[in-house]
Order: structure tokens, then C-alpha cells, then sequence
């Protein structure tokens, strides 16, 4: 008389590891989809109050990149390369470059392979590689290591620690940034061995000590993709001199009031 009910329970029990497989299969397979989002429209509708000159970028692997510059005097003032995160175009970003506009700084945005209109598919190997050729083309200026400052905002962090590591750059600037892909992850898929399954893995807490510059690190509280700790957390871990920008209110994505506009400039005031 249990046999039967023996069977059901483990013909359920195979079914929900059968479940749990085509998941992890799944996700393996579609996870980049998850994580870069190139056609989320978010902040849309500002207008540029400023000019800005178009660029091309080209990648050492033949992809054009697309980029905002605007140069007020490379000579005078340092240059900020700014590394947006994973979603949206660089019109999305209207409304930080609004403000960033007001402050001594150059600035160069671009945008990532795969987003705003670029051809190829990113991953983080090729998002270091977008990034670095956005250096490299700052510097055919003229423009040396000591004068650039690195901007990374929520993705874009990986990619300004990673370019930062042991070189002698003006400072770094991170937004809302996280430990690890692999430590976000985990967040929403709590019952996922994620960091197994993992391809773009973006570990800032392990590079963070290698970077010498001075560093900004941004975050709010109530941060509801990233968790504040883990912008706690890189700060604590990062060298001196460093700086921090912690709000109780803001979100994922920082609110660009007055209060932040006047810490980017105290930052950039304390490089000179």
C-alpha cells in the first residue's frame, strides 16, 4: 500500500530537480540578456543644455564606439571618462551631463558595444576593452593618465576599477558600485549558485586595493538593485585618500541635486 506513494513523492522530487536544471541551464545560457539591458528607456526626454561634439571610438577589435565629448581646456582642467551601467542609451544620461557641465571638467561619455546604436554583443571582456579605448583615445589628445579621472556608474564601476588598477590616474569616481557581479546576483536569485554559473563576474572588491588614486564612492541607503553595503563595503576597503557620498534617500540611481554637484566639485577641487 505505500508503494504508490512512495513513487509520487519521488517522481515530484525528480520533477523539481528536473525544474531546478532546465533553470541553471537556462540562465547559463540567457544570463548576459539578464544582465546588459541596451534598449531599457529610462530618464528620457531631457535636452542637451550644452554642446556637445559626437565622436567615433574605435576598439582594438574593430568595434565603433559611439561618444559624447565636451571639452572645455584639456590643459586647464581634468577630464572625466564616465562609464554608464548596464541599461539605457547615453540620452539617459542627459540629466547627469546637465549638471556635469557646470563643473572645471572635461568630459567624455561613451557608450558600450551592443548599446546606443554600436554593433557587437557586450560582455566584460569587451566592455574593459571599450573602456580602455576610450583612455587610449583621450590620451591621442594629449591628455596624460594624471589629468584623467575615471567615472563609473553602477556597471560602469567594474569597468573603472578594472582600468584602474596600478596606474596614476587623477582619481576614481564610483556610483552606486557592487563587491561582485556574483555577490548582486546572489540578491535575486538567492537559491541560484549563481557564482558557478556566473560568465561576467566583475569583482571589485578584489581590485579595489590595487587602485593608488584618489577615489569618490557614492551610494544611497535605500538602493534597491545595489545594497548600500556593498558600496559600504568599498569604501572601507579602498586606500586613502578616499571620499564618500552617502545618502539616506536616494536609490539606485542617485538623485543629481545640488548636495551631490557640490561633492563632485570638492573632489575635483582636492585632485589639484
Amino acid at each position: 500500500m505505500l508503494k504508490r506513494p512512495r513513487k509520487i513523492v519521488l517522481q515530484f522530487i525528480t520533477s523539481i530537480i528536473l525544474v531546478y536544471l532546465f533553470v541553471l541551464v537556462f540562465l547559463f545560457f540567457y544570463q548576459r540578456n539578464l544582465l546588459y539591458h541596451p534598449n531599457e528607456n529610462n530618464y528620457s526626454g531631457n535636452q542637451l543644455n550644452f554642446e556637445i561634439e559626437k565622436v567615433s571610438i574605435k576598439t582594438s577589435d574593430n568595434i565603433e564606439l559611439l561618444g559624447w565629448f565636451h571639452k572645455k581646456d584639456l590643459e586647464k582642467f581634468k577630464t572625466i571618462i564616465f562609464f554608464h551601467g548596464n541599461a539605457g542609451t547615453l540620452e539617459n544620461r542627459i540629466y547627469k551631463l546637465n549638471r556635469l557641465k557646470d563643473l572645471e571638467v572635461n568630459f567624455l561619455i561613451i557608450a558600450w558595444r551592443g548599446f546606443s546604436g554600436n554593433k557587437g554583443k557586450p560582455t566584460e571582456k569587451g566592455l574593459y576593452e571599450d573602456g580602455e579605448s576610450a583612455v587610449q583615445w583621450i590620451k591621442s589628445y594629449g591628455v596624460k593618465s594624471e589629468n584623467i579621472i575615471l567615472y563609473g556608474e553602477s556597471l560602469g564601476t567594474g569597468i573603472a576599477t578594472e582600468i584602474a588598477q596600478n596606474k596614476n590616474f587623477a582619481g576614481v569616481i564610483l556610483e552606486t558600485p557592487f563587491t561582485s557581479m556574483g555577490d548582486a546576483a546572489k540578491k535575486f536569485y538567492p537559491y541560484i549558485p549563481v557564482k558557478l554559473l556566473l560568465r561576467d563576474k566583475y569583482e571589485n572588491i578584489k581590485k579595489i586595493k590595487n587602485i593608488k588614486s584618489p577615489i569618490l564612492v557614492m551610494h544611497g541607503e535605500i538602493d534597491q538593485i545595489v545594497p548600500f553595503s556593498m558600496g559600504q563595503k568599498i569604501y572601507q576597503e579602498a586606500n586613502n585618500p578616499k571620499y564618500s557620498y552617502f545618502t539616506k534617500n536616494d536609490d539606485h540611481m542617485m538623485e543629481y541635486d545640488q548636495n551631490l554637484i557640490n561633492k563632485l566639485n570638492l573632489f575635483l577641487k582636492s585632485l589639484n
